[in-house]
């Protein structure tokens, strides 16, 4: 485990923040880079400096990925006023328009696992040269 030095009760440098909240440093930079962190701080020495409200924000922005949300949908919602702050009811909505989404993935899941196991099914496990499984892939039949 690496250690860091603190730089205060309350600060820490980016390494810290990574570790702390299962981020890379590279990943942290990206989202201050495209506006979804602020950017922090820096030191007398030209380094960056983050807080405990950095870490909740990338805690939630870290959680919101998990669960498949879009950068546009975790921006609107930490410019909604993020955890404790957000009205409830503008956060659903972007949820559940995830939510179809994800449902709409879901389905096309359910057709491709039914296609996918209608050719495994027809494929032989002989050495010969037909395949169903390349016929269905195949856009030219064979003549």
């Amino acid at each position: 485990m690496v250690k860091f030095a603190r730089m205060s009760s309350d600060k820490f440098p980016i390494g810290m923040l990574a570790q702390l909240s299962g981020a890379h440093v590279e990943t942290i930079r990206y989202y201050e880079r495209i506006g979804l962190m602020p950017r922090p701080p820096r030191s007398s020495a030209g380094r960056r400096v983050y807080g405990p409200s950095n870490l909740r924000t990338l805690s939630f922005i870290r959680r919101a990925r998990e669960l498949g949300f879009k950068l546009e949908d975790i921006r609107t919602m930490l410019e909604l006023g993020g955890p404790g702050a957000a009205k409830c009811s503008d956060v659903r909505a972007i949820a559940a328009r995830h939510l179809e989404d994800v449902r709409g993935k879901l389905q096309d899941l359910r057709r491709l696992e039914k296609t996918l196991a209608a050719g495994v099914a027809l494929c032989s496990d002989d050495a010969t040269t037909h395949c169903a499984m390349l016929d269905m892939l195949d856009v030219a039949p064979a003549s």
